[in-house]
């Protein structure tokens, strides 16, 4: 009966730092707004002084063009699994938003103005990419 209860406290002590991370900081995946359907998983990571960036970990549909054919910089050509999409993205001072970055859209090369907010105590993360006063939404859903 202590092992159970136990075991039962570590399982519960170890779920607790995935629930309520008010941070971009983890396993994503992405979900499309325009089908709802999964698209990806991107992990987000922090540098040394704190500016994220996001990479493409794993491809959850087949696509007829497996690298970033369209896109115009230095990720042209390369495959999108593994490719940097989230890049210069910093925590606003007075807020739990991050901004001042860049999103790359593999599917059509374009690089968006992005800011990124935690949803839902950390479960979920708004993805909004803009083009001067235009905008799309994404909402993410944490895997860890």
């Amino acid at each position: 009966m202590m092992r159970q209860a136990l075991l039962v406290c570590t399982l519960v002590l170890a779920a607790l730092p995935a629930v309520g991370q008010s941070t971009p900081v983890g396993l994503w995946r992405s979900i499309d707004d325009k089908t709802g359907t999964a698209k990806a998983e991107i992990r987000i990571r922090a540098g040394a002084d704190g500016v994220l960036s996001g990479v493409v970990e794993r491809a959850l549909v087949t696509s007829d063009q497996p690298n970033c054919d369209l896109c115009a910089d230095d990720r042209k050509g390369k495959p999108k699994v593994g490719l940097e999409i989230i890049r210069g993205a910093k925590k606003a001072e007075d807020a739990d938003v991050w901004e001042q970055g860049k999103i790359l859209d593999p599917e059509n090369g374009k690089n968006y103005t992005l800011r990124m907010t935690p949803l839902e105590g950390g479960s979920k993360l708004q993805i909004r990419g803009y083009v001067g006063p235009f905008y799309r939404t994404q909402v993410w859903t944490r895997v860890q």
